[in-house]
């Protein structure tokens, strides 16, 4: 099982800047929070960061939360990127387990779902979506919520093209 800020630190530094990129576009609240939080983390003024050049800003944002420190920063944006900008992934994949939602959004997940259907999700999914978004999803959805599969556990720690930072 991996934390959130071992995602950010295991996945592309594109990929991540990317998530960085959407949730600005997508989620200001989230965003400010996010700059307010790494700027308390470099003990530096958010005004300092704000006035560094989006690009540059995005870098020293991406490489801070690959620390503990800020991991309920990291989950935080992992959450809202995953819900605000990838909706239809989400949503394809909880189709194909049969699983009720609202916009990739669940109440309540099942103690665990059968490896036939399992397996022809996460397929499905890559033969829609970038690997390495899908890895990060799988990844996220399986280690930070109350899923804990361990049929995706397995899949997660043997198939190499769920392997983040390949």
């Amino acid at each position: 099982m991996l934390a959130a800020h071992e995602i950010f630190a295991f996945m592309s530094p594109s990929l991540a800047l990317q998530i960085i990129e959407q949730t600005h576009d997508h989620d200001r609240d989230i965003y400010h929070k996010l700059v307010n939080a790494v700027a308390g983390f470099r003990h530096v003024r958010p005004l300092f960061l704000e006035r560094k050049p989006r690009v540059e800003r995005h870098q020293t944002i991406a490489e801070s939360l690959t620390r503990t420190k800020l991991e309920l920063q990291a989950v935080a944006l992992l959450q809202s990127w995953l819900l605000k900008t990838q909706q239809a992934m989400l949503a394809d994949y909880l189709d194909a387990l049969e699983i009720k939602h609202e916009n990739g959004a669940v109440d309540s997940l099942p103690a665990g779902v059968d490896d036939a259907k399992l397996n022809a999700a996460v397929e499905a999914l890559f033969a829609k979506y970038p690997r390495e978004t899908v890895a990060v999803y799988l990844r996220a959805f399986n280690d930070l919520n109350q899923a804990n599969w361990k049929n995706l556990a397995v899949l997660l720690d043997k198939d190499p093209r769920l392997q983040l930072g390949t």
